[in-house]
């Protein structure tokens, strides 16, 4: 049995919804039903009525689900406590990180707060925004750097976590290079003639933010979906390769522009503002007020580099405490 069985399983008892469950926790629902069949058959006993709409529980499933609760809670503190024994000789500062900023913002940041504060004992687990904001929930990390935008905002309650705003995001859309120096790939397309699209995932966070995008464009996108990945990294390596137009953020891409091998395509739209198809995020650094107030080496160490960061947001226009 795993540990996201029985998260999957309190899910739906509380929402009695595959389809939102499965949108909660970032899966095809085709794939949520499979865990909670795969967590059914471990158990050997039905734990969802499938007989009934809406869904409900079982009486094995009401008797499991108390049961399910107990046992990850158990779970996740017995991990809150080997953490404080187990691991790393020297304090160490647990970061979840979304992949692409964990490849792109978070080792220049870090670069910048450790010539403040000295070297900084660190271990980065590369999540997607959902399982890196549950991490902390759980007590599974110390710090969460995400992107945030209030079309799909992060909610954490202020009373428990503190949040930094440590800068912004753009995310546009990009095209390789073709003839002359013009995009092979441009917008908006046409009915008879779409846009070779390189799409995230539906459940990705930047993927929500380009249906944003799309959804808010001045001028209707015909776009062709062409191809499917969870990874920035995925999109701009096909956008690269001329397979067609990524939306991706400035960050991943900074490199290939500068060099030439991709084109922004909204520079030059008409009549539409500067940018029509650019959306803007922030990146936030997010924490457990408590996680700041223990005196084990660990939070101390947390709390230091707290202060550096808030202490240098201070010092400029683009941060902002909350």
């Amino acid at each position: 049995m795993e540990l996201k069985w029985l998260e999957d399983f309190i899910s739906l008892a509380e929402t009695r919804s595959f389809s939102r469950s499965a949108e909660l926790r970032h899966v095809s629902q085709p794939a949520f039903s499979r865990r909670i069949q795969a967590l059914e058959a471990w158990l050997a006993t039905e734990l969802i009525d499938r007989s009934v709409y809406p869904t409900r529980l079982t009486q094995a499933g009401q008797i499991f689900y108390e049961q399910a609760l107990t046992m990850l809670s158990q779970a996740h503190e017995a991990r809150t406590l080997l953490r404080g024994h187990v691991g790393a000789p020297v304090p160490t500062i647990e970061f979840a990180v979304p992949h692409t900023l964990s490849l792109t913002y978070f080792p220049r940041w870090l670069e910048r707060i450790e010539a403040k504060m000295g070297q900084v004992h660190t271990r980065l687990r590369a999540l997607n925004v959902h399982d890196a904001v549950l991490s902390l929930v759980e007590g599974g990390c110390d710090l969460v750097m995400g992107y945030h935008h209030p079309s799909h905002p992060v909610a954490l309650d202020p009373a428990r976590y503190d949040m930094l705003i440590l800068g912004s995001e753009p995310i546009s859309p990009f095209s390789a290079p073709g003839r002359a120096g013009r995009p092979r790939h441009t917008l908006p397309g046409a009915a008879d003639a779409r846009v070779p699209y390189l799409s995230y995932t539906p459940n990705a966070y930047l993927g929500r933010m380009t249906e944003v995008i799309i959804a808010n464009a001045p001028t209707r996108l015909f776009l062709d979906r062409v191809y499917e990945t969870d990874m920035a990294e995925g999109l701009k390596a096909m956008a690269l390769a001329g397979h067609g137009v990524a939306f991706l953020p400035h960050s991943a891409v900074d490199d290939a522009v500068a060099g030439g091998r991709l084109i922004r395509l909204d520079r030059s739209a008409r009549g539409a503002g500067a940018h029509p198809f650019t959306l803007t995020m922030e990146i936030r650094l997010y924490c457990d007020k408590l996680a700041l107030q223990g005196d084990d080496p660990r939070q101390k160490l947390v709390r230091a580099l707290w202060d550096v960061v808030r202490d240098e947001l201070r010092e400029t226009a683009g941060g902002t405490a909350g």
